[in-house]
């Protein structure tokens, strides 16, 4: 194909429904608020970075644990938001309050699991196996970021109530609030700045905690308003709906259960380098966030993508919900591409923010080796986009039962199984493990390729029985 014919398809799908346009008009703002958590966590581990070499060492096994835990039920109330796009695209929007109400209930089981696991932190990471050093730093940073549960989780909800609208532009706005705040605090509580106690990793906790509970009330004082209940039930949808409830639960617990799975194998695996010793570790927390600021954005273009299945499937138009999945594979690819090549060709440039105030000495062993894997990164940040974005398209349809089990699947016996084998039968060293992690992104990829292509998610719909009660009808 010519160049020529390159832009003159480009600019006719850009313009057409289900077209690049309309994909990159939802997802900017989406970018925006993925991006700005990207560089509110990055940054925070510069900051860390700059503490002390078992700072960063220590927040990365710890924050992922928590994160793998808490996205259980993220990923369970997030999915309010593929509710409510396929009640907004079949104008049934009398809906759309209840099930909000429904993530909230998630929210609050949530802030209490967590609580229940402050007391399990010590015994857990004394368990592991680090040294003393980290696992004290470790047990700190997670039982004061449990105290966020609660909160963090109920805005996966309420995003998801402007989100499946395409009102993206309010969850971009409040989310670079809420991470401008954490970055400034982190600034603050990790040095001692302005009188404030020298807190190091506590400090980036709490910081975390505070950021996400201000967030939390910003984004309440915008959804329950009188417009929003009369078009929405937004107040009234209050009551528990069991079975409304146990809808979310069908549908959006295996999205929970795909990031929960996710990240308790690659928890797993920063536990499993953490026994190499602290240059392995911090090298691969280092990557692990250089990576976010590429990540994050294509969740964007993921987010973007399942909220225009839902809104097609919802209008019952699944021609329509296959088109912009490949509108948002095109754009994520381009994006990447220029990512991929960066880590290659420029490794110095991610890495150097790392090492402005680090000791020169300790650094220049961990530069190295973070250098070789940032082009792993480079290699399978490629199929990672197709991984995000076929997974994005049918779990928006509602497939998300088979996204569960194939992460399931391959995520114990593509990656937490081969690492140990790797580490601890063949005493291999890091780069053995990140080529098993590389080729399990590869291999899951191609899974959901497949499920896509072989079509049955253009015939789901979530919200098919859905029902209001009598007495918020």
């Amino acid at each position: 194909m010519t160049l020529q014919k390159i832009v003159s398809a480009f600019i006719k799908r850009w313009s057409s429904e289900a077209g690049y346009r309309q994909v990159v008009f939802l997802a900017i703002p989406l970018i925006l608020s993925t991006t700005s958590l990207a560089i509110q966590q990055f940054v925070g581990r510069i900051f860390l970075a700059w503490y002390s070499a078992e700072a960063i060492a220590a927040t990365m096994p710890a924050g992922i644990l928590n994160f793998t835990i808490i996205n259980l039920f993220i990923g369970t109330a997030g999915y309010v938001g593929a509710f409510v796009a396929q009640y907004w695209g079949a104008s049934q929007h009398r809906h759309i309050g209840p099930i909000v109400w429904q993530g909230f209930y998630i929210a609050m089981i949530a802030g209490i699991v967590h609580l229940a696991l402050i007391p399990l932190a010590g015994p857990f990471f004394s368990f592991v196996g680090h040294s003393p050093e980290i696992q004290h730093l470790e047990t700190a940073y997670f039982q004061i970021i449990c105290l966020g549960a609660g909160p963090a989780v109920a805005i996966s909800a309420i995003a998801g109530f402007f989100s499946g609208q395409g009102k993206t532009k309010i969850v971009m706005i409040v989310s670079v609030i809420g991470n401008i705040i954490n970055v400034v605090l982190n600034y603050l509580l990790i040095f001692g700045h302005l009188g404030l106690p020298r807190l190091g990793v506590k400090g980036a906790a709490i910081a975390t905690v505070i950021s996400n509970t201000i967030a939390f009330f910003i984004f309440l004082f915008l959804v329950f308003t009188r417009t929003h209940e009369a078009e929405y039930n937004i107040r009234s949808g209050w009551r528990p709906n069991s079975s409304l409830f146990t809808r979310l639960l069908r549908f959006g617990l295996p999205n929970g259960m795909q990031y929960f799975v996710i990240y308790m194998s690659v928890t797993v695996f920063i536990l499993l380098v953490g026994r190499l010793g602290i240059i392995p570790l911090a090298a691969t927390n280092i990557s692990f966030n250089i990576n976010m600021l590429a990540f994050m954005p294509m969740m964007g273009f993921g987010m973007a993508v399942m909220i225009l299945v839902g809104q097609y499937q919802g209008k019952r138009q699944p021609d329509l919900s296959e088109k912009s999945v490949y509108s948002g594979l095109h754009l994520t690819y381009i994006y990447m591409a220029g990512i991929a090549a960066a880590y290659w060709l420029i490794p110095e440039f991610f890495l150097w923010p790392f090492a402005v105030k680090a000791d020169p000495k300790s650094f220049t062993a961990i530069k190295e080796t973070a250098t070789v894997l940032l082009r792993f990164i480079a290699l399978y940040s490629l199929f990672d986009t197709m991984n995000i974005i076929f997974a994005s398209g049918i779990k928006g349809a509602g497939d998300t039962r088979y996204v569960m089990l194939m992460t399931f699947f391959l995520s114990m016996f593509g990656l937490a199984i081969p690492t140990y084998i790797v580490l601890n039968v063949f005493h291999l060293n890091l780069y053995a493990a990140w080529t098993v992690i590389t080729l399990y992104i590869v291999l899951l990829s191609f899974a959901f390729l497949a499920r896509f292509l072989g079509g049955k998610w253009k015939t789901m719909r979530i919200i098919e029985k859905a029902k209001l009660p009598d007495s918020i009808k």
